[in-house]
């Protein structure tokens, strides 16, 4: 090993957590939508911005683009994807698989993995309480959604949620606020959790699959498509 080994190594992390935090930043901005869907997201502009290199900008824009966050287009650059009708179902699809096994688990699961769904209603509960934002609200939501695929207990699995997630908060991003009371919301997942601990475990499965059901048709609503068949 060379004496300059520990400095180039240093460079390269340094490197890495600033890519992770210009990533970051742009997420929370697009769900938060400050970055409406369409909109280009130019080098050199966030580079200035953000006061970092293009080159840090340019791997960022990637990672955003492997998550389904942003587009890139030959001679139009990148820009910020726009929800699409076909992927929101494809989506919720998805989502429903995950996370009806993750409920048919229930009885399995540990008992870490099914605190982790209590806990997470809890925050939503406290969050609608508090009144607290749209943006956090839907994360504290989305978050239960989450815990009930954590049931499966796969990283791989976790992970692949966490994407569809990503790309759901897109899509919620870029609709007008969904009209939908939080407080129901709250009130269904307290009634899901509970047939959950009494063991009943079909009624658990037909309620979450009712409710991404009614999700999946606010959101194709919200953007104005009509329902298929």
């Amino acid at each position: 090993m060379t004496p300059d080994t520990p400095a180039f190594g240093t460079l390269n992390l340094e490197h890495a957590s600033t890519v992770d935090r210009v990533v970051e930043e742009l997420r929370r901005a697009v769900f938060d939508g400050e970055l409406e869907a369409g909109t280009p997201l130019r080098e050199v502009a966030l580079a200035d911005s953000l006061g970092v290199a293009r080159s840090t900008v340019r791997e960022a824009l990637a990672v955003l683009v492997g998550e389904g966050l942003a587009t890139r287009e030959p001679n139009r650059g990148v820009h910020v994807a726009e929800a699409d009708p076909d992927s929101v179902r494809d989506v919720c699809r998805a989502r429903a698989v995950l996370e009806v096994a993750g409920v048919r688990r229930w009885p399995a699961a540990s008992e870490e993995l099914r605190d982790d769904v209590r806990q997470a209603l809890t925050a939503y509960t406290a969050a609608v309480r508090d009144g607290a934002s749209y943006q956090r609200l839907n994360e504290k939501h989305l978050a239960i959604h989450l815990s009930l695929v954590g049931l499966l207990d796969s990283p791989r699995l976790v992970a692949t949620a966490e994407a569809l997630s990503a790309e759901l908060r897109l899509a919620l991003a870029q609709i007008d606020r969904i009209r939908r009371n939080a407080h129901d919301q709250a009130g269904s997942h307290n009634h899901l959790l509970h047939l959950l601990e009494r063991g009943d475990i079909e009624a658990a499965v037909a309620e979450i699959e009712a409710h991404l059901a009614d999700a999946e048709v606010a959101i194709l609503d919200a953007l104005g498509v009509r329902p298929v068949g």
